[in-house]
């Protein structure tokens, strides 16, 4: 996947860089003309630009084909996140569907941000941090879930409360994904024999599991953390009450995080027996978004993921 870079883009840009709708859209609600614009790398859904005015500076995602909604789930995400008082988060400062002839966008509070000061420290604080997070938001009602539903990249995540994880995961992660996948042709053959068989034994591949329902980033990948100073900053969530297992397995399948990041985290809060077990379980899901994002370069992945899950 590639590094969003949304605070860290090189080269200056003109007003003219912005759709003109969009422009006056945030003179609005800025309070003050845009008169500097940086092009700063984009994520693998919306454009992403660097503004100021002279109050302020300020990053500004934009996307013409976002689904309604979409970005107020990434405000919504970015607002419990930093309510929880553990993790930096940008807060949000503006955000609308697409209206007329402007784009959906979402305004974000500017965080100046680059390689840590200390990587040790940075790693630690990461872990730590992370861990408080996981163990200290909990669930307000004792289930799996989230009040909305949102997004995971540009597909849509559905959120509906299970009290159960075996429940959850099958009925709101595995199966919308699954599905996706036959109706684009990627789940065939012996995959969705795979599949099916991973899905007819959820419960007993989870049943030595206390599942805990506590508020998870979600999608925390590499490209969706950054480092002011020795400071970890999370963007572009896919926030809901999850297994922590979830974020952990999500965090090891595609790597890029500080060494001593996890040692960290398990001294705060260790992980439960039977978690390298469960792992490819729980990574089944972010590699099913992937084989409906990017096709069948992650069919193998998959099926090596389900062959993992099932063996003895």
């Amino acid at each position: 996947r590639r590094r969003a870079k949304y605070w860290q883009g090189e080269g200056g840009a003109s007003v003219s860089e912005l759709p003109y709708p969009l422009y006056r859209a945030l003179s609005g609600v800025l309070g003050g003309d845009v008169f500097g614009v940086r092009v700063v790398g984009g994520g693998m859904v919306s454009q992403a630009v660097r503004v100021a005015t002279l109050k302020q500076e300020v990053v500004v995602k934009w996307n013409a084909a976002a689904a309604p909604g979409f970005f107020a789930a990434e405000a919504d995400g970015l607002a419990r996140l930093r309510a929880t008082n553990t993790l930096r988060v940008p807060a949000v400062l503006a955000w609308a569907d697409a209206q007329g002839g402007t784009p959906a966008f979402i305004a974000l509070e500017f965080i100046e941000t680059g390689p840590p000061n200390d990587a040790a420290r940075f790693a630690q604080a990461f872990g730590a941090t992370l861990a408080r997070l996981h163990r200290e938001a909990i669930s307000p009602t004792g289930e799996f879930g989230l009040e909305v539903a949102n997004f995971i990249g540009a597909l849509p995540q559905a959120n509906d409360w299970r009290t159960a994880w075996p429940d959850f995961y099958r009925d709101c992660r595995l199966l919308p994904q699954i599905a996706l996948a036959r109706r684009q042709g990627l789940c065939n053959g012996e995959r969705d024999r795979l599949l099916k068989r991973v899905i007819g034994n959820l419960e007993t591949l989870l049943d030595d599991l206390d599942a805990r329902p506590a508020l998870i980033h979600g999608d925390l990948w590499s490209g969706n953390f950054l480092c002011a100073g020795s400071e970890p900053v999370l963007i572009d969530p896919a926030v809901y009450y999850g297994e922590r297992e979830m974020e952990i397995a999500f965090i090891e399948l595609f790597g890029g995080f500080p060494p001593d990041f996890l040692d960290a985290y398990r001294a705060v809060y260790p992980l439960q027996d039977g978690y390298d077990r469960r792992r490819p379980l729980h990574q089944l899901y972010p590699l099913l978004v992937h084989l409906n994002y990017f096709g069948e370069r992650y069919g193998a992945a998959v099926e090596n993921a389900c062959l993992a899950c099932l063996a003895p």
